[in-house]
């Protein structure tokens, strides 16, 4: 089974692309999603015992917490303490199901992925990327988006040029969405062996 990484920094792209690769039958990991899941369950004890009050309600609320972690670097460290292991073990369920499945290939989407390259063995990267005003004017129809957030966010993520020598395969989303889904079959067809 062939497991593609799809990266790409903060507006660039990687949840619509994550769906092309839905809508071609290739299942994905979304590591944000299960975050998230976390942030309403499993997790949400363990990150109120360390960051009291970032919680309501038995869910996280992430603008409380990013405000306390971010920009904080010891504090962002208890963070992934605790999150990072029940991320991995929600990664590894999936591509053992997978695996049992006799499925040719899936798509783990990771936003840190090459900056934490060790922690996800991957065979082959993807980076979805897009011009630096695209990805601004994309961020700024986020709510909560702002620009001292974004800088805390960019800080932690490697420069789009760096990401572009690790990556095997690049999608620049900025030239449309028929561009894209054309990318992404072109990609399986590299990929998964046999007729298309």
């Amino acid at each position: 089974m062939i497991v593609l990484g799809l990266t790409g920094s903060i507006g660039m792209g990687k949840s619509t692309t994550a769906n092309l690769f839905r809508a071609e039958g290739i299942e994905v990991f979304d590591a944000d999603a299960v975050v998230h899941g976390l942030y309403r369950g499993k997790a949400t004890p363990l990150i109120e015992a360390v960051f009291p009050g970032t919680t309501e309600a038995g869910v996280v609320d992430r603008l409380r917490l990013g405000a306390r972690v971010l920009g904080d670097p010891a504090a962002l460290q208890q963070l992934e303490a605790i999150v990072h292991p029940l991320v991995r073990e929600a990664r590894e369920e999936f591509l053992c199901s997978a695996k049992e499945r006799g499925l040719p290939l899936v798509v783990l989407d990771i936003p840190l992925l090459l900056e934490n390259a060790a922690d996800t063995p991957v065979d082959a990267v993807l980076l979805v990327t897009a011009p630096e005003a695209v990805q601004k004017e994309r961020l700024a129809q986020r709510p909560g988006m702002t620009e001292a957030r974004l800088e805390a966010i960019l800080a932690r993520q490697m420069p789009d040029a760096d990401k572009r020598k690790k990556a095997n395969y690049i999608i620049d989303t900025s030239l449309g969405l028929a561009s894209a889904e054309a990318d992404v079959r072109d990609i399986l067809r590299k990929l998964i062996p046999g007729p298309k």
